[in-house]
């Protein structure tokens, strides 16, 4: 039952806290994102947990991995089947679909790091 208190508690900050920087970015959200946002800090978490050992860059780069297959996978979902407009990276180029491209890849290679940061301190929370 801890365990999944501690997950639910790592969704929810993700869901906030990725809500909170696309409104600080783009000025809106859309309820998806905070679902997609939960989704990948669990994502990250569980690979701080398994790869502790590994170096920080490369955690980074498996967050990256995990953040652009959840945007592809929701993009496909929410803005091409269900059309709901959420994002386009049509214009970007390299993009994929439109739901996603190598900046924003970037992007989320460096919002990886202060996320194994948070998922670090989270950690220590659910196991002091």
């Amino acid at each position: 039952m801890k365990r999944i208190q501690e997950i639910f508690c790592v969704y929810s900050f993700g869901a906030v806290v990725y809500c909170f920087i696309e409104v600080l970015f783009r000025g809106f959200t859309h309820w998806t994102m905070g679902l997609t946002g939960g989704a990948a800090l669990v994502g990250i978490y569980r690979v701080n947990e398994k790869y502790k050992h590994v170096p920080l860059y490369k955690r980074c780069l498996m967050g990256c991995g995990i953040i652009t297959t959840l945007e592809l996978l929701v993009g496909l979902l929410v803005n091409k089947l269900l059309h709901l407009h959420v994002w386009d990276y049509s214009a970007r180029p390299l993009n994929l679909f439109g739901q996603v491209c190598p900046l924003f890849s970037f992007f989320w290679f460096l919002l990886s790091f202060p996320a194994c940061f948070l998922c670090k301190l989270l950690k220590k929370q659910f196991h002091t």
